[in-house]
């Protein structure tokens, strides 16, 4: 029997009429994500070379700049379009695979970075089998990170996109606020959106005692976004572009803050 578990069908759909390539260079927003995910990876990584395994890397947005620094990256992901892309990268070799079923050897990696599987993981027990496959393949003392959508994500962007004033999508936001659960009836796909302190309590539960949290963007991408849909401007390297990166490092060290980014990315150790 194959360890091998299908990704959900209407998934694989979103990535392949998606442009994920594009996606983190195209808004201030995205620029934000990718600006503060390459800083704190930055600061966790031990001096390259690293060997690094990228679960659902897709077209390799990071692997990319993480072989410039001298790191060895082997990207995983389940859909072929994106193996296809990161594959044209200069130094990273690829696998169409599964977070839930790593064909990586026991203890063989320094660093496991999942920055998207755990966002499409609904049911608990999937999300735990992928921490368990990460910290299986994982050297002793090796670096998980982890990201995923926060909880409170939608009701903020639908704020900033002023949707929330809608009933239909007040009650999908409710939806996720009750239950973490997004249908991916709007704008995304089928996905699950944890609090900080739930991914705290499953990345314990996996086997990761170790651990911390940080808001991705901070609590100024909401303005951000805002401006960039009613101004019309782009906000890439104007002063509240970096406002907002300002604003996401002065947050990091305040846990009730942490939440109100549309990101968090936890860095975990046994």
């Amino acid at each position: 029997m194959s360890r091998f578990q299908p990704v959900r069908p209407e998934i694989l759909a979103f990535y392949d009429e998606s442009d994920e390539a594009g996606r983190l260079h195209a808004t201030a927003t995205g620029m934000l994500e990718l600006e503060r995910t390459r800083e704190l990876l930055r600061r966790h990584l031990a001096p390259a070379p690293a060997r690094i395994l990228d679960v659902g890397g897709g077209p390799g947005a990071h692997a990319h700049w993480l072989t410039g620094d001298g790191h060895t990256v082997h990207l995983v992901d389940p859909v072929p379009k994106h193996i296809a892309q990161a594959a044209e990268i200069p130094g990273v070799t690829t696998e169409l695979g599964d977070a839930r079923a790593l064909t990586a050897a026991d203890d063989s990696f320094d660093v496991v970075l999942l920055l998207g599987p755990l966002y499409h993981l609904h049911e608990q027990s999937d999300r735990l089998v992928a921490l368990r496959e990460a910290r299986r393949v994982l050297r002793p003392g090796g670096l998980l990170t982890a990201a995923v959508i926060s909880r409170y994500s939608p009701l903020l962007d639908y704020l900033a996109t002023t949707g929330i004033a809608e009933p239909a999508i007040q009650d999908g936001v409710r939806t996720t606020l009750d239950e973490g659960r997004y249908s991916g009836a709007r704008g995304f796909t089928h996905a699950y959106f944890p609090t900080s302190a739930e991914l705290r309590q499953e990345l314990t539960e996996a086997g990761f005692h170790e651990h911390t949290v940080y808001g991705v963007e901070g609590p100024g991408w909401v303005a951000v976004k805002a401006i960039t849909k009613y101004a019309g401007i782009d906000l890439i390297g104007t002063p509240m572009y970096e406002a907002a990166l300002a604003a996401a490092r002065v947050a990091e060290p305040y846990p009730a803050l942490t939440d109100s980014s549309a990101h968090m990315l936890a860095f975990a150790r046994e």
